[in-house]
């Protein structure tokens, strides 16, 4: 049996290895660690691995606008679960050099934007410049490129540097979301907490037509965690809009809302129900929105459009007296 195949945002020491290293079928896999979002997405694609795991949003930078632009504009890839994971990072340097001595710092754009006030008030002359990932910042810190970095505390440690501060954020509860994407194939069995990701592209000349793919999911029960736009790349003011909905499309009433969605939507693009990652319980159905419920209407529609035959009359009773 050959032995599975996950790329990840690289190189070696980033968060999105941390995260992929946090799932089971990770342990004895091959580990393939690329330069960036879409290469370790079309290794996928290509064949070259099994499964992808990117960042898809952070609860303070936003989405990862490479990644899901990736994901809307690419050929199609389905998420089979997600990753939650703290973000802490350390800023580090190189040469045993002092804070007061640093003038260049390296950081990713999310990372940047993650400590970005402990920045200005730790290194106030600093010039922060992005980089591919928080592993490459700590890689040309410790080349000579840069002063200091902002990284994870495994790229540090690799590369030789010198940790000045830890558990640098401006929000000490950050957390980044990441996903892992496979081909497009069967979705996992629903767990009863599941997400299902779609993009969905809305009619332009059609007035409310963001307001009815709302009323879809909202009709049937089917609640938004998240809701965002981006542009289509078609013309200026053409958005399409990523959705996280509660459920699984193997559910009655998420089937509901997809095919409704389906029918007002220039395009919907579905990229899979898989679990949700964390503890929290499981949100019941609204009233009438279970599958039982469902069922039952569904049994009742199809008894009324089908005619019962109607019983013959018996003959008439003839009462021919007494003789």
């Amino acid at each position: 049996m050959s032995t599975a195949r996950y790329s990840y945002l690289g190189p070696e020491g980033t968060f999105s290895e941390e995260a992929l290293r946090t799932l089971p079928e990770a342990a004895d896999a091959t580990l393939l660690p690329s330069r960036t979002v879409p290469e370790a997405l079309d290794a996928v694609r290509t064949g070259d691995a099994d499964a992808a795991l990117v960042p898809l949003e952070n609860s303070v930078g936003g989405s990862v606008p490479v990644t899901v632009d990736d994901l809307v504009g690419g050929d199609p890839l389905q998420i089979r679960r997600e990753v939650v994971l703290p973000i802490r990072f350390v800023f580090a340097t190189r040469d045993g050099r002092a804070l007061d001595e640093v003038r260049t710092v390296a950081a990713h754009p999310q990372a940047a934007a993650q400590c970005r006030h402990w920045l200005r008030g730790t290194v106030p002359a600093a010039t922060v410049t992005d980089v591919l990932s928080n592993a490459t910042a700590a890689i040309r810190c410790a080349a000579g490129e840069y002063d200091g970095a902002l990284s994870t505390p495994l790229a540090a440690h690799r590369h030789g540097l010198t940790i000045r501060a830890e558990g640098v954020a401006d929000h000490a509860d950050a957390m980044t979301r990441f996903v892992l994407l496979g081909r497009p194939a069967a979705a996992p069995a629903p767990t009863g907490n599941d997400v299902t990701t779609i993009a969905v592209f809305i009619a332009h000349d059609r007035v409310g037509a963001l307001l009815a793919v709302l009323t879809e999911l909202a009709v049937r029960g089917v609640n938004l965690s998240r809701i965002e736009s981006r542009p289509t790349g078609e013309a200026l003011g053409r958005y399409c809009f990523l959705l996280d909905c509660t459920g699984h499309v193997a559910d009655a009433r998420m089937g509901e809302a997809l095919a409704g969605l389906r029918r007002i939507c220039r395009d919907v693009r579905y990229f899979g129900s898989y679990p949700r990652a964390g503890a929290e319980p499981p949100v019941p159905p609204p009233p009438g929105m279970s599958d039982a419920d469902f069922t039952e209407a569904q049994t009742w529609l199809t008894s009324i459009r089908t005619p019962h035959p109607t019983p013959p009359t018996p003959p008439e009773r003839v009462d021919h007296g007494v003789v």
